[in-house]
């Protein structure tokens, strides 16, 4: 591998990392999943739909 093909292929490594927040932890993923979850099944049943 010479040095600018490697060069190339760091710089093609960094650029397909999206950055996004790296917590580690879904917890408040899911609780904020599941509280749209029952919302929505209020919503429904207020409504009649189901």
């Amino acid at each position: 591998m010479t040095a600018t093909s490697a060069a190339a292929h760091a710089h093609h490594t960094r650029r397909a990392r999206t950055g996004g927040p790296q917590d580690g932890s879904k917890l408040m993923e899911h609780i904020a999943g599941w509280a749209f979850v029952v919302v929505f099944a209020m919503l429904v049943t207020q409504l009649g739909l189901l």
